[in-house]
């Protein structure tokens, strides 16, 4: 009719019961999408983490990341790890040079074997630090060898051979050896000569004027081991007549304490050597044609390769061997099984061994 008014139809059953499910639906979709961001916030665009800050519902806290650990320790610093390079100092250890100063300082301590039977060591420090290390020795070739692990570190050292100096300025090494670094030493009159010269890390890491690399991690570490190892108290090392070594666990202190041979290697501050961790790297030894003023010729320690090797830690002994393809590589120590030996964190001292030395341990 004209000028009628028509009734809008109603939507059939069918209809509305279509727009019900598609709302139902986009209820749901909201609140799962709403139940997800709630679960996981930080996933949310920008306006909906705004939405969700009005009521009450704050982005989490960022992911925690693990404490900062010194490379060549494994433990956390007092403070920030140091952006400095390692600091390595050879200390004599003839009898006439004890008591040494500052072993317990550093991080890392490597006995390597030097002439007529003796042994001598590589001091390294990073996190540690003294301020009076010696009495201060001769390079020897192992050490550019050995050191070349730690990127480019500082050597401190007094005076050496003419075929020791052209093998360490070849290295990598920042050289700061008396020498070139003279201030950097001071003679003690207490002691006797040649015996009696002595460093301190702030004096050689000054004199080294920012040059070399920060280190990597040279071991890894656990504060525990679960693999197949050996109780021990005491392991015996008997380089030579000489250099006869001793490694006591004390249950007491939870370290390994260091003789010669039944005497107790004493330090200048009354204490006792001690490590955490002792690694027995059995390495080939070889005479150069480097000899000393006695005829004695220097060992030439092969440092590529592989070899037997024990790791004492926790009162127990650890069987594998070590690999290491260049001297660009670190040296890994692995069991049996390739499984990487952990360390306990703390202070470890490296024996390079030589392989006609057998290794005695008593239970």
């Amino acid at each position: 009719m004209s000028g009628s008014h028509r009734t809008p139809a109603r939507p059939s059953l069918t209809s509305r019961g279509k727009l019900v499910a598609v709302l139902t639906t986009a209820t749901l979709a909201g609140v799962v999408t709403v139940g997800y961001f709630a679960l996981f916030p930080g996933r949310a665009p920008a306006f909906v983490r705004s939405a969700m800050a009005s009521v009450g519902i704050a982005d989490p806290p960022p992911p925690s990341l693990p404490p900062p650990v010194c490379p060549l320790t494994g433990v956390e610093p007092r403070g920030q790890v140091p952006h400095r390079p390692a600091l390595a100092i050879k200390v004599e250890n003839h009898p006439e040079a004890r008591p040494q100063a500052s072993l317990n300082d550093a991080d890392v301590v490597v006995e390597e074997p030097v002439e007529g039977g003796y042994t001598r060591f590589i001091a390294i420090f990073h996190c540690g630090h003294s301020d009076r290390v010696g009495p201060v020795r001769s390079g020897r070739t192992t050490d550019p060898d050995y050191l070349r692990q730690l990127g480019e570190p500082l050597l401190g050292y007094s005076g050496a051979a003419p075929g020791v100096t052209r093998h360490l300025q070849r290295s990598e090494l920042v050289d700061v050896n008396y020498n070139v670094a003279t201030g950097a030493y001071i003679r003690d009159a207490g002691r006797i000569a040649p015996h009696n010269l002595y460093t301190s890390t702030e004096a050689l890491w000054k004199a080294g004027k920012g040059s070399g690399t920060r280190p990597g991690q040279l071991f890894d570490y656990a504060e525990s081991w679960n693999g197949k190892a050996k109780a021990s108290s005491t392991v015996h090392l008997p380089f030579s007549s000489v250099a006869d070594v001793g490694w006591t666990w004390s249950r007491r202190d939870q370290v390994w304490l260091r003789s010669h041979g039944d005497v107790a290697h004493m330090l200048e501050d009354g204490s006792q050597v001690s490590a955490t961790n002792v690694v027995i790297q059995v390495v080939e030894v070889t005479n150069g044609r480097i000899v000393d003023a006695a005829g004695n010729p220097s060992p030439n320690v092969e440092l590529i390769g592989s070899g037997r090797a024990y790791v004492l830690r926790d009162g127990k002994v650890i069987k594998g061997r070590w690999e290491r393809d260049g001297l660009d590589e670190v040296t890994r120590f692995i069991t049996k099984d390739g499984t990487e030996i952990a360390l306990a964190p703390g202070r470890t001292w490296v024996e390079l061994l030589p392989s006609t030395v057998e290794v005695g341990t008593v239970r």
